[in-house]
């Protein structure tokens, strides 16, 4: 039976390989998203004004109030993290792609504090 020490190596492995997968996958996601954005002409004030088309905002849109998604408010946080080329980050969920290959090449996410 494995002890503890290779499963815990099991999981940082599986972890990093699960990093990769997604990062790739948004790439590609967001290839795929532009490119029907630039056949269909849409733009990014399209999307914002898509859910005013309906009556209704369009999540995570609108003068700073909580929109309602599944029951749940959704708000908008501060960003709290900054990266050398203006991304930002509010610190929650998982951490964003270009912190983690930062933090992978040895810089601390605490040089990143706006």
């Amino acid at each position: 039976m494995s002890n503890l020490i290779e499963i815990q190596s099991q999981i940082n492995k599986l972890q990093k390989q699960a990093s990769d997968i997604k990062a790739k996958e948004f790439d590609k996601t967001v290839q795929e998203i532009v490119a029907k954005m630039q056949a269909f002409g849409i733009t990014i004030k399209d999307l914002q004004m898509a859910g005013k088309r309906r009556g209704k905002p369009a999540p995570g849109v609108g003068k700073g109030r909580p929109a309602k998604v599944a029951g749940k408010s959704v708000v908008t946080v501060a960003a709290k993290y900054r990266g050398p080329n203006g991304e930002a980050w509010s610190g929650r969920g998982l951490m964003p792609r270009w912190m983690r290959v930062l933090v992978e090449q040895g810089q601390t996410k605490e040089s990143f504090l706006i």
